[in-house]
């Protein structure tokens, strides 16, 4: 029999608490996110073609946008501990906007690089900073709420897709539609406001109204002993092999559609807007299906769909049966995050954002594996290999599920 998802905590009114304010601020957050990603993978061939770079550089700089989120997520818990995390959140939305402007404006290669790990940091402290506050929210909402936030994410992803192609559409230049997607993540981020959590959080409550990891006597983050640490490598696995799967799609499905399948700049983005819409579909429905079936059974249907779904993308004949693969994968894939990321939080909820930060590592290792193999396979012409090999890979996850049954450290 599978165990609660978590201890419930007592159901609060919330339309007598801060808890539909918070809510709307991290999904406003992760919305940014997902749209700054968007509009720089879906830009993918037009900045290459404005710049003329080769797909050796490009690989690099896909890599370097791993690289440097890595890092950004450990400095994020810098950052969270100096001005809290509503401050963190929106600086670094703030910060991504201002990288895709260097990005579309960029005069060149090093240029366009710098912009790329500026890019990089700002992803890895939203990621820090946004989960954190949303395992403390969800746990006052004491249900499973983690894959809503996902889903606001897949959705700014999608519109963020088709402001490309609809823009490529119309001849407009890449400069242009970055500048565009620039201002649309800024509007996000001046949205976001402080807000304040009940007093009882895992987080603790500032002066200021805004929430900050809870501290020790001593003045420090609780630091995950090495029990936990065994606890957490099925999540950390899972976590890996999905981010291989999203970097593969994600980072280079645009690409695959215009050279592999000879989709023009108008549509190519479209496997990417599927691939969203599949998580948007899939991530609506998780919470639900975690609460009526249990997560074990929620990892499992998601494995096999979404193996069977890489196998299609890898076979495909034409753009728009690559299209229909990619929504599938997007709906497989689409609770894996949200469920390893929920479940690793409630480990221990006093040291949310260090067990986050860290979890972080598998996040842009697997980016890392992800983007790099498939941009070398695409730049030697085996771009249906970077999806045949994951969808034998994602079986694997199958022997991880009863894992997600776990209750949170006291």
């Amino acid at each position: 029999m599978t165990a609660p998802l978590q201890t419930p905590a007592p159901r609060r009114s919330v339309r007598r608490s801060p808890l539909a304010p918070a809510r709307r601020v991290v999904a406003t957050v992760f919305a940014a996110q997902g749209a700054a990603v968007a509009a720089v993978a879906t830009t993918v061939p037009a900045v290459n073609e404005r710049l003329a770079l080769s797909a050796l550089t490009m690989t690099v700089l896909v890599v370097a946008v791993a690289l440097s989120a890595g890092v950004g997520s450990f400095a994020g818990l810098a950052v969270i501990r100096r001005l809290g995390l509503v401050a963190a959140m929106r600086a670094s939305v703030v910060a991504t906007a201002v990288a895709l402007l260097l990005i579309g404006w960029a005069p060149g290669q090093a240029t366009v690089a710098v912009a790329y790990g500026l890019f990089g940091l700002a992803l890895g402290c939203i990621d820090v900073s946004a989960n954190t506050q949303a395992a403390a929210v969800e746990h006052h909402y004491g249900r499973s709420i983690f894959a809503s936030f996902y889903a606001a994410w897949s959705t700014a992803g999608v519109a963020a897709a088709l402001l490309t192609a609809g823009t490529a559409h119309l001849g407009r230049p890449v400069e242009q539609t970055l500048t565009v997607q620039a201002a649309l993540v800024l509007a996000l981020a001046l949205t976001v406001r402080s807000h304040a959590l009940p007093t009882d959080s895992p987080l603790a409550v500032s002066g200021h109204g805004e929430s900050v990891p809870a501290v020790s006597e001593r003045g420090e983050s609780a630091v995950p002993g090495g029990r936990l640490w065994a606890r957490l490598a099925p999540f950390g696995f899972v976590l890996l092999v999905a981010y291989v799967i999203d970097s593969t799609v994600s980072s280079w499905s645009t690409l695959y559609l215009h050279q592999t399948l000879d989709a023009a700049l108008s549509v190519a983005p479209l496997a990417y807007a599927a691939y969203q819409a599949g998580t948007v579909t899939g991530r609506s429905c998780a919470d639900h299906l975690v609460r009526r079936i249990g997560p074990a059974a929620v990892i499992r249907a998601a494995t096999l769909l979404t193996a069977a779904a890489l196998a299609g993308l890898a076979a495909a004949p034409a753009w728009p049966y690559a299209v229909l693969a990619a929504a599938c994968t997007g709906l497989g894939v689409s609770a894996l995050v949200p469920l390893c990321l929920a479940s690793a939080g409630r480990l221990r909820p006093g040291a949310t954002e260090a067990v986050l930060a860290r979890m972080n590592v598998f996040n842009y290792l697997g980016v890392l594996a992800g983007g790099a193999a498939s941009g070398v396979l695409g730049s030697t012409g085996h771009f249906r290999l970077a999806y045949a090999i994951p969808a034998a890979l994602v079986l694997a996850l199958l022997a991880t599920a009863r894992s997600f049954s776990h209750r949170s450290d006291p």
